[in-house]
């Protein structure tokens, strides 16, 4: 009988302890809903900038029997057509039609993002108020970014790329650079914490892990690029081109130095359009597009190398992952708002970290100020008005501050570079440094 009762107890206590896990990403999901209902009324569905119409064209092509690259001018990865083709094929010639099936597709894409997220952070054993602020991240995203949400498909690489850290964090390699593969070709971003992957893989489960799971990565990208790169190679390359080659837009963090400037000074500014976007004109504005690349490398590489100096865990991983991906987006040439929608399920998976509600806090702020000027506003930023202005220049100082949050070393940098450095002197390896708890 008293074992009866061990065994009953301990039933008890696993599934009080597994409560969060169940709960949290519903608390998330119907938050999501909620919220997502909500920017659909009122003050959300005024001055709305749209690319559902660019989506549509781009589909009535592919059913005209059209090849993206070759027949017509396409700018986005190739597996971004399945999510532009899909409505059309439902909708058929409605574009009321076509935007419901569009907007419907991307609430399932944002419900299994945050959803996801949310379980691992509470299967990750965090309770309490850290548990409640990813519920509350990932539940009021739509309200926090507005209506920009409903027309962008960027929901669809953002679960993407939280189903392949979710496959890393459960050791699932092949599984999880799968994901990237795919996010990858979704939009280019998910490649830059793959050099993280690697390392993560390579370390935790050996080097045959590590080939195998590049391998699966290698193969799918090539599958889902290679035949348009095969059949349509100059506008295929010209696409990739199209991107490395943006100059300054204007919601950049680059571009708030000319807003300063202008604000504070009085200096003129022109802007012009180009690449879909509306960006800073004149001889120093586009020249300074090449010293922000130039940063954001320089991030990026720093943030590989402080991952490499200390241990390879799952909370690191997930933790400079988002730092490399939130580098990639303060210090690229382009700043749109629907970027930071790559970040939510990232930063709420950093949440059981010391920096974890810090970050969380800085991300909802940087995605409320954004709807000083998009959408409603935007007009008064392309005239520099002095609220729409502040609004950029506030908006990307706070995105860099999350920047410095998630990217802050947590290993003794210099003392790391100086035990390398011996060790390859004396023909040894370096010694393995301790890991700095950050919980």
């Amino acid at each position: 009988m008293s074992a009866l009762l061990d065994r009953s107890s301990d039933f008890t206590m696993t599934a009080r302890l597994r409560q969060p896990t169940v709960f949290a990403p519903l608390l998330a999901m119907a938050g999501f809903v909620v919220c997502w209902y909500i920017i659909h009324h009122g003050f959300f569905t005024d001055g709305k900038m749209l690319d559902t119409p660019i989506y549509a064209g781009y589909a009535q092509h592919m059913k005209d029997g059209q090849l993206p690259y070759r027949d017509f001018v396409e700018t986005y990865p190739p597996l971004a057509f399945p999510v532009f083709l899909i409505p059309a094929l439902v909708a058929g010639q409605s574009f009321g039609g076509y935007t419901e099936v569009f907007e419907l597709i991307m609430l399932l894409c944002g419900l299994g993002a945050v959803g996801l997220a949310s379980y691992m952070v509470a299967d990750m054993g965090v309770t309490g108020k850290r548990l409640g602020a990813v519920v509350a991240l990932g539940g009021l995203t739509p309200l926090l970014i507005g209506s920009v949400i409903l027309s962008r498909y960027d929901l669809w690489p953002t679960l993407l790329t939280v189903a392949a850290l979710a496959g890393l964090y459960y050791d699932m390699p092949r599984t999880a650079f799968a994901f990237i593969a795919l996010g990858a070709a979704a939009k280019a971003y998910p490649l830059v914490f793959l050099p993280l992957a690697m390392i993560y893989v390579w370390r935790s489960l050996g080097r045959r892990a590590a080939l195998e799971s590049l391998a699966v990565f290698a193969g799918l990208l090539l599958l889902t690029c290679l035949p348009f790169a095969i059949l349509a190679p100059h506008g295929f390359w010209a696409s990739i081109n199209s991107q490395t080659g943006r100059p300054l837009q204007i919601e950049s963090l680059g571009a708030t130095i000319w807003l300063f400037a202008h604000q504070v000074l009085g200096t003129h500014l022109h802007i012009y359009f180009t690449h879909g976007s509306d960006n800073l004109d004149g001889h120093a504005s586009l020249q300074f597009g090449t010293v922000m690349s130039v940063l954001q490398v320089a991030a990026i590489l720093g943030i590989y190398a402080v991952y490499a100096l200390g241990q390879a865990t799952r909370e690191r991983l997930l933790m400079t992952s988002a730092a490399v991906v939130c580098a990639f987006i303060v210090f690229d040439r382009v700043l749109s708002p629907q970027y930071l929608l790559w970040l939510v399920p990232m930063v709420m998976l950093v949440v059981r970290s010391r920096r974890g509600p810090l970050a969380v806090g800085l991300l909802a702020a940087s995605m409320a100020l954004t709807q000083i000027w998009f959408p409603h506003h935007f007009v008064g930023l392309k005239h520099f008005q002095p609220v729409e202005s502040w609004g950029v220049i506030a908006r990307d100082l706070v995105l860099l501050a999350l920047f410095g949050t998630l990217a802050w070393p947590d290993v003794p940098v210099w003392s790391s570079v100086k035990s390398l450095i011996g060790g390859l002197r004396s023909h040894a390896p370096p010694r393995r440094l301790p890991h700095l708890e950050e919980a």
